[in-house]
């Protein structure tokens, strides 16, 4: 990462990354196929409208990951081994408590947190058991994950993209079987993801322990070193925060669907899902970004990290455009894959037509952040993505959306959400980066 040309080994680091994030998208989108298929338009909504939800309730952890990713990097390429060492046992032991956390608050409020959304009696009850099912596998999600982002942060995203490709055939496998053979709806896609998770949780140890390099896993070394676990906290939790924060304005945004009923709520699943591979190819740019960033930080070479920022803009917009326009010209088609009601499909298509030839802006918003996270910077663009992004739509759904209500001119805050926000982390970045490359030269 630290020498030679930059473009190829950018897209070398973000392709697999990429391919990891769209391939978690498609076995996830195997589950919405086959309730919204096979057990219905009220099935799909159920499943649906638990993803918001969960997303607030695992995005503080995976932000935290960020960190681990961060501060590994940084020490691999500073020839620091036994930080690294201390890092990886630390991130692990840390993915092992919070799994467990997660696994008793999401069982516990499943369906509390559901009401409050406003979800409708007609799929709450579905809505619910998916939710308590899907959290049983916590503890193997934070493993996996943080697992994940110690082999991203040495430059190994192929192995990640192997593991994951095994569980989600496995996955893929077990929803058609519980589903279409045994009938058990809702919850033979959450026990499918669950299986999965757990044998993906198996395959990250299994090459952790193995490994003869300075991130070696020894579980018998698995504690928490308050140093370090500091060091990813501070540059993990503002990520963490800002995922979570964003999420929870994504679900009063579900919350606004869901008052539409189950068919809106049906297609804006499935468009949300079409979203998510747009948001994973461009999220693949933006890890790449920063972990680029943080070894070239670690190596002290601040003109290789303008260059980085450069290239990953090129990348991320290219790839934006590209696959945006396949989802908004090729819409009506894709959607009828999840379901054929005309009406499913017109809610769906609501929604892509204001997100989908926009969503290059979100890639920009990301990479700023992601760069300042690789120099350890994380408050500062933390609290203006929460400004830009959840100020923007909570002021739209609340003081636009109640004049003017449908489900397109709910979606239209997306794209000025993202405008504002990139105007105010582009400054952030100027000045922050000038402090930042000011102290690396001096030293």
């Amino acid at each position: 990462m630290c020498n030679g040309s930059l473009m190829d080994k950018l897209i070398s680091f973000a392709l697999p990354l990429m391919l990891s994030g769209i391939l978690q998208l498609l076995f996830n989108a195997v589950d919405i196929v086959v309730v919204g298929r096979f057990s219905g338009s009220q099935a799909l909504a159920a499943v649906g409208s638990t993803t918001a939800l969960i997303n607030i309730f695992t995005n503080l952890f995976i932000g935290i990951s960020l960190g681990a990713n961060v501060l590994t990097a940084r020490y691999y390429a500073s020839g620091k081994k036994s930080e690294v060492s201390d890092t990886v046992h630390t991130a692990m032991m840390f993915a092992v408590l919070s799994g467990i956390v997660m696994l008793f608050v999401g069982i516990l409020s499943a369906k509390i947190s559901l009401e409050l959304m406003g979800t409708p009696d007609d799929v709450i009850g579905r809505s619910t058991l998916y939710m308590r099912i899907y959290f049983l596998g916590m503890p193997f999600f934070m493993i996996y994950n943080y697992g994940a982002a110690i082999l991203r942060a040495i430059g190994d995203t192929k192995r990640p993209l192997i593991f994951l490709i095994f569980s989600g055939i496995v996955n893929a496998c077990l929803n058609l079987l519980l589903v279409i053979v045994f009938h058990l709806d809702v919850a033979g896609v959450a026990i499918g993801t669950v299986a999965s998770q757990f044998l993906s949780s198996i395959l990250v140890l299994w090459c952790l322990i193995r490994s003869d390099a300075d991130y070696c896993l020894r579980i018998s070394k698995l504690k928490i070193h308050p140093k370090y676990l500091l060091q990813i906290l501070q540059i993990g939790i503002p990520a963490g925060i800002q995922s979570t924060v964003i999420n929870f304005s994504n679900a009063l945004l579900q919350s606004s669907v869901n008052s539409f009923g189950s068919i809106a709520m049906a297609g804006y699943t499935a468009a949300n899902n079409l979203l998510g591979f747009i948001y994973m190819s461009v999220n693949a740019v933006t890890q790449a970004c920063m972990s680029f960033t943080s070894q070239n930080y670690g190596a002290r070479k601040p003109k290789r990290m303008d260059h980085i920022l450069l290239d990953c803009m090129v990348l991320s917009i290219g790839i934006a455009l590209a696959l945006g326009s396949v989802m908004y010209f090729g819409g009506p088609k894709i959607l009828a894959i999840y379901n054929k009601d005309p009406e499913v499909i017109h809610a769906g298509m609501e929604v892509l037509s204001y997100t989908t030839l926009t969503y290059f802006l979100c890639g920009l918003m990301d990479l700023f952040p992601g760069a300042l996270r690789g120099m350890g910077r994380s408050g500062v663009p933390m609290l203006l993505s929460i400004i830009g992004t959840v100020g923007i739509r909570v002021l739209w759904i609340f003081a636009i959306f109640p004049a003017h209500r449908s489900v397109a001119v709910l979606f239209v805050s997306y794209p000025v959400s993202w405008i504002v926000t990139i105007f105010m982390q582009v400054i952030c970045y100027y000045f922050v980066r000038k402090k930042v490359y000011g102290g690396l030269l001096k030293c």
